[in-house]
Order: C-alpha cells, then structure tokens, then sequence
C-alpha cells in the first residue's frame, strides 16, 4: 500500500524577512524559524507513526525537518533524515540555490542525516533537471512522488519549499495567497497517493507512465479550514496556469534574469505574507 505523505513548508528564513534578502546564499533559519519548528514538534499529532523523514538538501528544510520532528528521530534510533535534490526550491536565486555537498557533509556531520542522493551538481540551475523552468519542476515533482509511492514505509515527512508545493502536490488553489505559495511557515497538510491513473501533466503533456497523483486528505483540508475535497484535476489545470501567472505578476519569476526585467518593487514577507 502506497504511504500517507505529510508536505510541510520550512520555517522562516532569512530571506523570507524581504525581498532584499533573496541575495542570501542558501540561508538558515531566523530565531522565529525555531520558534516555529519549536511549536510544529509539539502540535504534530503523529510522530510515533512517521517512519520516514525526507527533507530537501538546502540548509533551512534540513533544520526544520531535524527541530520539528526530532520525537521521531528519538524514538527510531539510527534513523536519518534522506536529503531529496527533486524537493529543492524552484528558482535560482541564492536563496533557493543549496550549497556543495562537500559543506554539507561538514555541516551536518554527527546529525542524523543522509546525503548519499546529494550529488556534486545538484545545486546548478543553469539547466537539465533543476532548470528553474516549468517542464524541469514538473518533472522532477513527478520523479519524487514515483520514489516516494515505491517506498515500503507507511507514514513519510516531506519538508520543502513554498514554491514547490504546488508543483509537486499539483494543487494550486491558493498560490498566489502569499509570496509564491499559498503555504505559511511550518504549515503541514496530509496526502494520499489517489485510485486513479493519469497519463499526463497538468498542461496535457503525456507522460511515460502514471503520473503519482496525490490527494489532500478531507482531514487535512478541515484544518486549515477548507470545506469539501481538493478541486479536481481539471479545475487544478485553470488553477495551474493561473498560478503562474499570478506568480509572474508578484515579481516571482524562476529565474534571476527574468526576476530582474520584471522590475517589481520590493517588499518584505512576515510569516509566509508579501507586505
């Protein structure tokens, strides 16, 4: 049986404190980040059944994923975290770009994490798979659901970035509600892999076999205060194109050439919110 999947973005970081700070390379977590991955360990109801932790490689979805279920971690002694390239960031600012793996291993050596998938490249934007392009994102979405559903564990965390949950949850509904996404810091939501099958993406694209779709659970939805099921696939297809563009709009564009001509003023973001 595939597994329960809990998508939770990161906690703040320093480039989520303005726009200014989207220079910063790969940065960490500000004191309310810890505050909140402080407050995520202790309202997450089911540690005790995550068998799992997968974060991406860069610093601050690491962090988050070691401060806010470290109950995990504790109960299931040498368990590591598996770092994840598919689950970066979508752009290639500073701020979304991760760090060598070399530092990495440096930083994070003594800690229960699992770099072996973190290869030497996998922090280049400049094309191939973690191109910040929109074809590139959507494929490696779709990689990381497939190695996700193939995994024999029940229960999986899956710490990532505002941005690239919406492509890899394919649910845009909502993300242009903040600054690139429609997640605050910390928020968790709960998914199960679906019944059906679908053989293309949300543009129509056919795929080399099935797409790994995923559904936010009716539970999930209440909490954050939805009503009913998630928008169906045909409907996520308007949502999608209207959530780039919304994004387009913001001043988000993926790449730093593009951010650059679009000229937006900038502004600051407190808690997950452009001001």
């Amino acid at each position: 049986m595939a597994p329960i999947i809990h998508c939770v973005r990161h906690a703040q970081g320093l480039h989520n404190l303005c726009t200014a700070n989207h220079v910063i390379h790969d940065p960490l977590l500000t004191e309310l980040g810890h505050e909140q991955c402080a407050k995520l360990q202790q309202t997450f109801p089911r540690h005790t059944e995550i068998d799992l932790v997968t974060a991406s490689p860069l610093r601050r979805t690491i962090y988050t994923a070691l401060e806010s279920f470290g109950p995990v971690f504790d109960s299931h002694p040498g368990m590591k975290l598996i770092a994840l390239p598919d689950v970066q960031e979508t752009s290639d600012v500073p701020c979304d770009t991760g760090s060598e793996p070399e530092a990495l291993k440096d930083e994070f050596a003594g800690k229960p994490v699992d770099l072996d998938l973190v290869y030497k490249g996998w922090n280049d934007k400049s094309g191939g798979r973690f191109a910040p392009t929109n074809k590139a994102l959507k494929q490696r979405a779709l990689a990381a659901r497939r190695w996700l559903k193939a995994r024999p564990e029940k229960e999986i965390i899956v710490v990532t970035h505002g941005g690239y949950l919406h492509y890899f949850t394919e649910d845009w509904e909502d993300s242009s509600q903040y600054q690139g996404t429609g997640w605050v810091n910390t928020e968790y939501r709960t998914y199960t892999f679906s019944d059906e099958t679908h053989e293309s993406d949300l543009e129509g694209n056919p795929l080399d076999g099935d797409n790994a779709s995923i559904v936010e659970t009716i539970e999930s939805r209440t909490r954050r205060g939805k009503e009913g099921p998630t928008p169906d696939r045909e409907e996520q297809k308007s949502l999608y194109k209207r959530g780039t563009q919304g994004w387009d709009d913001q001043g988000l564009q993926m790449s730093t050439a593009d951010r650059e001509a679009a000229k937006v003023p900038e502004g600051k973001e407190v808690n997950g919110v452009r001001v």
